[in-house]
């Protein structure tokens, strides 16, 4: 159902080239073929393969134009930022772009010679420091990237800058301690993979219970 609201909101040109990039990649799909020679592709297989990389090199040279000027205004401001993710993300850049990259690192996995006979990889290589450019803009960025980083990446938090402490000094917190203690009337939650007792605000708080 959010797959069909999505599409209610993509332009008609937006959703015909979706499916146009669909068709391509469930084409190059490699089905249960018995007695096909390994390594060898029908004229017809190689044509949608040099499709694709004609169609990769179009998108990645309309998203290469467009990052850089999204870059250029995101870094102004944070909300300047949000704003332009909001445009990029119902753009080429968020819709084809993402399935697109996906799929070929499907086929890549079921076919690695016809990727390569077909060339749209290195195409797509290209974008890399463009997107690595707008996303080092992103709020957060070096949280996000320390908790990523960090085994298991919910105590990423813990042992990050200044704030760094010993692990004996960390308490930890089971879900089920969190509920128990809730049962018996606490009011503990969980903000950013850290326990917090909002036991006086609630008492304190006008939006009431349910909302907190």
């Amino acid at each position: 159902m959010d797959q069909e609201l999505y599409s209610k909101e993509r332009s008609a040109s937006l959703d015909l080239l979706l499916r146009f990039q669909r068709l391509l990649v469930s084409k190059l799909y490699p089905a249960d073929c018995v007695g096909q020679v390994p390594n060898t592709y029908s004229p017809d297989l190689l044509g949608v393969g040099s499709l694709l990389k004609k169609y990769t090199a179009l998108l990645c040279t309309h998203i290469g134009d467009i990052l850089p000027v999204a870059t250029s205004i995101a870094c102004t401001s944070h909300r300047h930022f949000a704003e332009v993710s909001r445009v990029v993300d119902g753009d080429l850049t968020g819709i084809l772009l993402p399935e697109l990259v996906v799929s070929i690192v499907l086929l890549l996995s079921k076919n690695a010679g016809l990727m390569q006979e077909a060339g749209a990889i290195p195409l797509l290589a290209g974008l890399l420091e463009h997107l690595d450019r707008f996303n080092h803009l992103a709020p957060g960025k070096e949280r996000d990237d320390n908790e990523d980083l960090a085994w298991p990446g919910i105590m990423g938090s813990f042992f990050t800058g200044q704030s760094c402490r010993n692990n004996e000094e960390v308490t930890l917190i089971r879900k089920a301690d969190l509920e128990n203690h809730n049962k018996d009337g606490g009011f503990w939650t969980v903000i950013d993979g850290k326990v917090y007792d909002i036991k006086d605000f609630q008492t304190q708080s006008l939006t009431g219970s349910s909302i907190l």
